[in-house]
């Protein structure tokens, strides 16, 4: 097992990328907490993974909640060998219409949340950890109606070339995993959903959507010893559509 002995933190972690992640960590060995701002399905998801799991509901741009979920994960663990900070959000509008409140939520959750978030877990962390960034596609790719979403995860993407400078001396890796289009509850929801994924699914290569388990097969990848030689990197699940 990969990550055997780990103690690991997944925010986001009841839905989607971050759900299946925490059941590929458990799988692989690991003992992980899962944070989420849905407090029901954040239960639900600690109860379909089946042990080696404590949940602790929050929301990552609240500081008060991220003091409150280390503390937690001090007092039950006392260390932190991976963070995937996985928790984001989206909202496509086009731009002429972007307001002052859909910036704010979007750059709260996705950019402050994930740099308050790392860097309060540094000191539970031990020289050698891991942590990975959940960005984007878009990042870069120049995609409609996103540039909001898509700056937030640009900076993701420059938050773990810095800090691979930064925690050089701690030997901790930081590096980026980026989806493309991937088979997830927000994608089912929209409207004419089968339709919109066949036409979408035409213009990536390898012409289907991805799914959440073969994103977390490549979080597992960047959180233990396979990659113990990469660090600032970016890695792209997305079946070849940023890459051609």
């Amino acid at each position: 097992m990969k990550l055997a002995g780990k103690v690991a933190l997944i925010t986001g972690g009841n839905s989607g990328i971050g759900l299946a992640t925490a059941k590929q960590f458990v799988k692989e060995g690991a003992y992980i907490f899962i944070t989420g701002r849905r407090e029901t399905e954040l239960a639900a998801a600690a109860k379909e993974i089946r042990g080696n799991v404590t949940a602790i509901p929050g929301d990552v741009s609240n500081l008060d909640d991220l003091d409150r979920l280390f503390a937690g994960i001090k007092r039950e663990k006392g260390k932190l060998d991976i963070v995937f900070a996985n928790a984001g959000v989206a909202k496509f509008v086009p731009f002429g219409t972007i307001t002052e409140e859909l910036y704010d939520w979007t750059f709260d959750i996705n950019v402050k949340g994930l740099l308050f978030t790392v860097q309060k877990a540094l000191p539970l962390m031990p020289d050698g950890a891991s942590i990975i960034l959940n960005a984007s596609i878009v990042a870069s790719k120049g995609m409609a109606d996103c540039s909001v979403y898509s700056a937030t995860k640009a900076a993701v993407r420059s938050f773990a070339r810095t800090w691979t400078t930064d925690l050089k001396a701690r030997r901790i890796r930081v590096n980026v995993v980026s989806p493309g289009y991937i088979d997830t509850p927000p994608w089912r929801s929209i409207e004419a959903a089968e339709q919109r994924i066949e036409a979408l699914s035409k213009t990536v290569p390898l012409g289907r959507f991805g799914t959440a388990e073969e994103t977390a097969k490549a979080v597992v990848f960047l959180a233990s010893d396979d990659s113990s030689y990469i660090a600032g990197t970016e890695l792209f699940v997305d079946g070849g559509f940023a890459q051609v």
